[in-house]
C-alpha cells in the first residue's frame, strides 16, 4: 500500500495552557502489544522539558516557588530523569533573565517569577548532576494575546512581522491579524541579529550544557509574503538559477495560485512555476541561520551543544520552511519513499550536519507499526512513533544524536500504561535517548487528558 494515502493534514494542537506542535492521527491498537527487544548500547538521556508559561506563570504551574522546583525535580531525579531543556525565552519575545537585546518577563496573570530564576533552575538541576539545556522561542516575538516585544516596539513590529496569507481569497497581512502568535521574518538580517546576540548571551551568562532553538522556522507554509522576501527571492532566483526573468513574477501567485482550507489551516490549492524554488529558498534562509547560530554557540563556549527542536512529521514539515534531514539525503531522487513537492536542490538544504543534537516529536498515540492494521506493513510511516523514528533516522544518515520525544499531556493516551510503553520503546531505539514534554503534564492532572499525576508512569518507562 501507498503510504501516502494515510497522511493526515498537519494541524497544531490547541488544548491546555502547554503545548507543542503535533497531530496524532486516530489509530486502533492492541494493548497487550510488547516492545521488542533492542540494541542494549542504545541512548538512555532522559531530558524533560521546563515550560515556562505553564511551569511559571500557569494557574497550576510550581516553578513560581523555590520550594514548588525543589519537590518537582526531587520528584524527575527519582524518577531517572538525568536532564532538563529549561525555557529562558518564550513566545512573548522576552527572557526569563535580564537581556541586553530584549525584554524581561518577571510576571504574568497574577504569578511573579523568581528573580534568580534561571541560576537558581541550573543551580538545583546541576545538583542532581542534571544535563542543563536552555532553549528559545527563536522566531516568535510577540504573543497572541497582544503582548510581547512586537507589541512594545512597533517600528520593529512594522518592518519585520511576518506577512501571510490570511483567507482562502489569498488576502495577504500581517500575522498578528490571524490570531496566531506572532512570528517575524527569519529571513531578515536583523531579525536574525537579534536572535543570535540573545543566543550568544545566554551560553555567556549561563552554566549550560547545550542550547536548543524552539519554533527555529517560519509559521507556515502561508508565511512569509513580505516585500523583503519577495526581492531576496528573486535575488535567490537570479544567482542561483541564473534566472533573468524572475524580477517581472507576479508575487506571490507565481508561486501559490490559489489557497485552500484543510482543518483549520490555509494551504495551496494551486501553485505557480515558481513554487518549488520558494520552497528551497525558504529552507536555506533556515538552513543558513543554523549555521550562524552554531558558530554563534561555538564562539561563546565551544563544548556547549548545539541543537533543535522539530516535528517529526517530514512529509509536511517543508510548509514551515524547514529541513532537518542530511545535507546527504536527496528527497527528491529518493524513489522508496516519495515526496512530491521534493525537487532538485531541495536535499541541498538540510542542516542535521549542524546539530549536536535534534529532539525530534513523536507526538502520536500509535507506538508500534503493527499497532494499525493499516501501518503493519510499513516501514516509514510518518504518524506513528515507530514509523517516525525509522524515518528519522533514515533521512538524517544517523549524522546527529536523535531524541525522540512524546507529549505526555495533549496526547490522548488511552492509559497511563501506554506512555510507559512509549518511553521504553523510544529509549531502546534512539541513539540519544528521549526528551519528554512537559514537566507541568506530569504534576498537574489539570493539564493532561487523562487528568492523573503521570510520575509513575515516567518513572515505570525509564526505570523499566
Amino acid at each position: 500500500m501507498n503510504y501516502k494515502v494515510i497522511f493526515l493534514a498537519l494541524v497544531l494542537f490547541t488544548m491546555y495552557s502547554c503545548k507543542k506542535e503535533g497531530n496524532p492521527p486516530p489509530d486502533t491498537k492492541d494493548p497487550d502489544t510488547e516492545i521488542p527487544d533492542t540494541d542494549d548500547e542504545a541512548g538512555r538521556e532522559v531530558l524533560v522539558w521546563v515550560d515556562a508559561n505553564s511551569n511559571v506563570f500557569g494557574t497550576y504551574g510550581r516553578f513560581s516557588d523555590k520550594e514548588g522546583i525543589v519537590e518537582i525535580m526531587d520528584i524527575l531525579e527519582d524518577s531517572g530523569v538525568t536532564g532538563l531543556v529549561i525555557d529562558v525565552k518564550g513566545s512573548s519575545g522576552y527572557t526569563m533573565y535580564p537581556s541586553a537585546y530584549t525584554g524581561e518577563i518577571t510576571e504574568r496573570d497574577g504569578k511573579t517569577r523568581l528573580s534568580d530564576y534561571v541560576p537558581y533552575m541550573i543551580s538545583e538541576a546541576k545538583k542532581r548532576n542534571f544535563k542543563v539545556y536552555l532553549s528559545i522561542v527563536t522566531f516568535v516575538d510577540g504573543d497572541r494575546r497582544g503582548f510581547g516585544y512586537v507589541f512594545d516596539n512597533p517600528t520593529y513590529r512594522s518592518k519585520y512581522e511576518s506577512i501571510v496569507v490570511k483567507n482562502t481569497a489569498g488576502t495577504l497581512g500581517p500575522i498578528s491579524e490571524t490570531g496566531k502568535n506572532v512570528f517575524v521574518n527569519p529571513a531578515a538580517p536583523e531579525v536574525q541579529e537579534k536572535a543570535l546576540n540573545i543566543i550568544k548571551e545566554i551560553v555567556g551568562k549561563f552554566d549550560l550544557d547545550g542550547m536548543i532553538l524552539d519554533y527555529g522556522r517560519y509559521t507556515d507554509i502561508t508565511a512569509d509574503f513580505s516585500d523583503f522576501s519577495k526581492q531576496q527571492f528573486i535575488s535567490f532566483l537570479e544567482t542561483k538559477y541564473n534566472d533573468t526573468q524572475a524580477k517581472n513574477m507576479n508575487f506571490p501567485s507565481d508561486i501559490v495560485s490559489s489557497w485552500r482550507e484543510s482543518s483549520g489551516q490555509i494551504l495551496p490549492s494551486a501553485t505557480g512555476k515558481y513554487y518549488k524554488q520558494w520552497l528551497i529558498y525558504r529552507s536555506q534562509v533556515i538552513k543558513d541561520f543554523m549555521g550562524e547560530a552554531r558558530a554563534a554557540v561555538k564562539s561563546v563556549k565551544p563544548n556547549v551543544e548545539f541543537g533543535v527542536y522539530v516535528g517529526s512529521w517530514y512529509t509536511t514539515y517543508y510548509q514551515v520552511g524547514v529541513n532537518w534531514a542530511s545535507e546527504d539525503y536527496d528527497p527528491f531522487q529518493d524513489f522508496e519513499v516519495r515526496f512530491d513537492w521534493a525537487s532538485p536542490g531541495y536535499g541541498e538544504t538540510g542542516y542535521a550536519e549542524e546539530l549536536d543534537i535534534l529532539m525530534t516529536g513523536n507526538y502520536f498515540t500509535q507506538i508500534m507499526l503493527a499497532d494499525n492494521p493499516v501501518t503493519a506493513g510499513m516501514k516509514y510511516h510518518w504518524w506513528s512513533i515507530e514509523g517516525s523514528l525509522n524515518g528519522a533516522s533514515y533521512i538524517t544518515k544517523d549524522k546527529v544524536p536523535l531524541y525522540g520525544s512524546i507529549d505526555v499531556g495533549n496526547v490522548s493516551y488511552a492509559n497511563k500504561g501506554e506512555i510507559t510503553k512509549a518511553i521504553r520503546y523510544i529509549l531502546s531505539r534512539t541513539s540519544g535517548g528521549i526528551m519528554l514534554f512537559d514537566v507541568v503534564h506530569m504534576y498537574a492532572p489539570q493539564y493532561n487528558q487523562l487528568k492523573e499525576t503521570l510520575f509513575d508512569a515516567v518513572k515505570a518507562g525509564i526505570k523499566n
